[in-house]
């Protein structure tokens, strides 16, 4: 009985989940109360007179400046998540959107040279102690998979005059794209000016510094295409 009510409301967002059998009634009991304090948690919106769309939210979660944060269905910010939409456009979340615990959503942290935006498409799971910046703008499509520790800097510090301190030379934005159906690996780091093609895997650990084209099988310090998935 229990499984069945479970199963229904998972898949209400994934209509082709269905549990693996060794999963019992104990576990479904106690994912079953996490949830609904996490949906909970989510009404806390209403206090900004906002509404919460099927929002859920681990603890210590932090939301600044909400009034540009837009919400799909189904988000889901794990616990000690921090998102901050200080930008000049909006901080997006696409519908069943789900953030690793300690991940930091950070569109910029300078109020003299705010950030453009962040958008996170549909159907993106991202790994624990992500850090995703916006000064330049960031973009994620739909349907990619990201592991743990994955660091997007959409920003570089001028550096030429070596008479001026670096902190006082500004920055140069172009921003970042990461295309639909991604698989990036854990401990990623994707640097400004990079676009990555639909379709690409990025392997673990790589540091991506130029764009890669769609379907790149991609690795290494700095990153290259391996392999081509056509």
């Amino acid at each position: 009985m229990l499984n069945s009510v479970v199963l229904k409301k998972i898949q209400q967002k994934n209509p082709d989940f269905i549990f693996d059998k060794k999963v019992n009634s104990k576990v479904l009991l106690e994912l079953a109360f996490q949830k609904t304090i996490q949906r909970l948690r989510g009404f806390k919106l209403l206090l900004f007179g906002r509404i919460p769309n099927k929002l859920f939210l681990g603890r210590k979660v932090q939301l600044a400046y909400q009034s540009n944060i837009r919400f799909g269905k189904y988000v889901q910010l794990e616990d000690y998540v921090k998102v901050s939409a200080l930008c000049k456009d909006k901080l997006v979340f696409g519908n069943n959107v789900k953030i690793g615990a300690y991940s930091q959503v950070i569109a910029s942290t300078s109020f003299d040279n705010i950030g453009e935006y962040i958008r996170i498409g549909n159907n993106v799971g991202l790994g624990e102690f992500a850090y995703l910046g916006g000064g330049g703008g960031l973009e994620i499509g739909d349907d990619c998979i990201i592991g743990q520790y994955l660091s997007c800097h959409p920003e570089n510090h001028n550096y030429d005059d070596k008479d001026t301190p670096i902190r006082l030379q500004g920055v140069n934005r172009q921003g970042i794209k990461i295309g639909n159906n991604c698989w990036i690996g854990a401990k990623v780091t994707i640097l400004d000016g990079v676009t990555i093609g639909d379709n690409c895997v990025i392997a673990a650990g790589a540091v991506v510094t130029k764009s890669m084209l769609a379907n790149s099988v991609v690795g290494g310090v700095p990153a290259k295409v391996l392999k081509s998935r056509n």
